[in-house]
């Protein structure tokens, strides 16, 4: 739990219903802040997170955007700053994948996955932050945390396009922030495995990345919440990614670990 009071502030949080996206949504509304839920298809879910966050005693909306439609994208940020009052906090959380496993399968990542991946992970993200930031502008700062992936440093994950589309979204974190300081901040999270879903991972790859991780447990959906709060609510920390994985990518497997 954090004390930081962010009463009068709008955080706008993509893929904001599920997962990850769903534990940075609460972190916000905990601390008082108006979260506007991004979702594309499971509206069911972006209900169920709307009214788990006004339990809070917070304002929230959600509302559904392919992030991938630049229109539907500032028609999204402009409809937030009317109803809530503004954009302070972006969270650009959506992502998309297919599997494409081995990835030794060269011909198996067709046009496809390679355009459908570049356009929600790297274009979409793009696209989020460049409608969100005169609306932070007029609010005189503003805070941007990009989810990316250990992928983007290990080069392994559900395919090679995501691998990639995660390795441009860590360069564009520095881009972006060197391109809006002083007033907007841009910093990046990069989770490992986290047991929410995402990818078609399964259990057996949980277990088996499990007994490999230092800390001997994949991190959860709601620590990774936890940093990417962090790093929005920072104030001196900006072109960072901080990876989140119990240590797996900077410490390597764990001694005995199977396999290894």
């Amino acid at each position: 739990m954090s004390d930081t009071d962010l009463r009068g502030k709008v955080a706008v949080v993509t893929g904001g219903a599920t997962g990850i996206g769903l534990a940075a949504s609460l972190a916000f509304a905990r601390c008082g802040a108006a979260v506007a839920v991004n979702y594309s298809r499971n509206a069911e879910a972006a209900d169920a997170a709307v009214k788990e966050i006004g339990r809070l005693g917070v304002a929230a909306l959600a509302i559904r955007t392919d992030v991938s439609n630049d229109g539907e994208v500032r028609g999204m940020m402009g409809r937030v700053a009317k109803e809530l009052g503004g954009v302070d906090f972006l969270v650009n959380n959506a992502g998309w994948t297919k599997r494409v496993q081995p990835h030794s399968d060269l011909e198996g990542l067709t046009d496809d996955v390679w355009d459908r991946v570049w356009a929600v992970n790297v274009k979409g993200a793009f696209y989020c932050v460049r409608a969100a930031a005169p609306h932070m502008r007029q609010r005189g700062a503003g805070s941007v945390v990009n989810v990316t992936s250990v992928a983007a440093f290990a080069g392994v994950g559900s395919s090679m396009a995501y691998a990639a589309s995660k390795a441009a979204l860590t360069t564009l974190t520095k881009s972006l922030a060197r391109a809006l300081a002083p007033t907007i901040r841009v910093n990046a999270v990069a989770p490992g495995l986290i047991p929410t879903g995402f990818g078609g991972w399964i259990d057996v790859h949980w277990k088996a990345t499990s007994a490999q991780t230092p800390i001997q447990r994949l991190p959860t959906a709601d620590e990774t919440g936890a940093a990417i709060f962090y790093l929005a609510t920072a104030g001196g920390l900006t072109g960072q990614t901080i990876v989140v994985d119990g240590g797996l990518l900077t410490l390597g497997p764990a001694e005995g670990a199977a396999g290894h």
